[in-house]
């Protein structure tokens, strides 16, 4: 995939791609089926996987199920008709009846969302994780590189360029935990049509099952397994699985977007502390030739500035999420997901390959640190505040040295560093 209006967009591959929504549709489609069978609710010999299933569509097939979803206002309802209909022509005619059956189209289009979540989700922590080995090495690097410590745009206190990577790294690090932790309890949706799974209850009475409600339970738990996702009670409103992955995602965007800041403000000319790494064909301008544009950290910052407003919409949908499926609500998640998902993946692509190259200018840090005069004031305060009564000690030493200055900075880099 690419976009011409997101840069860069063909780093997340198929993520959320169409093709990558119809396949976990199918993928659910087929594990109910199994287990169907397996439970004894459909006839032996009617279970079919996803792989039959998905040899049934060919590219005119997505290309139509992609238009008819607009008659009923989602996807499932023409897959599920073409797959039918392909059925019967394959001679299956008693598969096509038992397929779908008990499952809701909100069934279908939530536990393919996860499916995709989980693929996305999996990207981003190989990201994070290796944002993190990056930003550890740097601020070990650079524990002992003195730099201008600024609050409020203007020159606070000296700290260690190592200090501000290892903020980085903690971001990231805590970016990488809220990541996971969506993953791991990322779950299936099997509800049915009211979230009461009343079809196979239903078909286990009939059938003359001892505990047609245990028997369901089990189903929706195996089918869950089958698709590596946790088993759960039907959330057809109850819309924390998505808004915990859009969470996770916005956390990282935040996380990511807090490096670019600061890059693109040690990379001005005027500051030239930090420089991206330089590609070819990078950073370039169309009619200035001299610039060299940190165009890496643009592209993350650009995706930090809009994560919030997707992840906001998520949250809105879910607070409007009423009656036992949403009238608009559902359906509003779907795109923002993708979308916020694929730009969270692609600014980690890009943030992974900044803080891996970044090039340091310890020697301008350094200068600017020591010619900046006023940046021992606080220190020169607390010294006569001391001296005041007598107590003080000689400190001549030490002088103009901004590294007299440190306080716990050391500290803090090795807490967050690797030893």
């Amino acid at each position: 995939m690419s976009d011409l209006f997101w840069p860069g967009d063909e780093r997340a591959g198929a993520l959320f791609a169409d093709s990558a929504l119809l396949e976990g549709m199918v993928a659910l489609e087929a594990a109910w089926s199994a287990g169907l069978v397996a439970h004894g609710l459909a006839p032996r010999g009617v279970a079919v996987s996803a792989d039959e299933l998905l040899e049934l569509l060919d590219g005119s097939d997505v290309a139509r199920i992609t238009l008819d979803a607009e008659g009923g206002g989602n996807p499932v309802i023409p897959l599920v008709s073409t797959l039918r209909n392909r059925l019967v022509e394959a001679g299956r005619e008693e598969t096509a009846q038992w397929l779908h059956q008990g499952l809701s189209s909100q069934d279908v289009v939530d536990t393919a969302l996860m499916l995709c979540a989980g693929t996305a989700l999996r990207r981003l922590e190989i990201e994070l994780g290796t944002q993190a080995q990056a930003l550890d090495a740097l601020a070990g690097a650079h524990r002992g590189t003195v730099m201008v410590g600024r609050t409020l745009t203007q020159h606070a206190v000296p700290i260690t360029f190592g200090l501000k990577a290892s903020g980085w790294l903690a971001g990231v690090e805590d970016a990488r935990a809220s990541v996971a932790f969506a993953h791991s309890v990322l779950p299936a949706q099997v509800g049915g049509a009211a979230g009461t799974l009343a079809v196979t209850v239903e078909l286990g009475r009939r059938r003359g099952l001892r505990d047609p409600e245990g028997v369901t339970l089990a189903l929706a738990r195996e089918t869950a397994a089958a698709l590596g996702l946790a088993p759960a009670a039907p959330w057809h409103t109850t819309r924390f699985p998505v808004t915990r992955v859009g969470d996770a995602l916005a956390t990282a965007s935040s996380a990511m977007g807090r490096i670019a800041a600061d890059v693109l403000t040690l990379a001005r000319p005027e500051v030239a502390e930090v420089a991206e790494p330089v590609g070819t064909g990078r950073g370039g301008s169309s009619t200035i030739p001299q610039k060299q544009n940190p165009v890496l950290a643009v592209l993350v910052r650009r995706a930090a500035i809009t994560a919030p407003g997707l992840a906001s919409t998520l949250h809105t949908a879910a607070a409007f999420a009423n009656d036992e499926r949403p009238d608009g609500a559902w359906h509003a998640e779907w795109a923002t997901l993708r979308d916020l998902a694929r730009r969270t993946v692609v600014a980690a692509a890009h943030t992974s390959e900044l803080v891996a190259g970044l090039q340091v200018d310890v020697v301008a840090m350094r200068e600017r640190a020591r010619g900046a005069g006023a940046l021992l004031a606080e220190r020169d305060a607390v010294r006569g505040l001391v001296d005041a009564d007598g107590t003080g000690r000689d400190n001549a030493a030490d002088g103009g040295d901004p590294s007299s200055y440190l306080g716990i900075t050391d500290r803090i880099v090795q807490n967050r560093t690797r030893p």
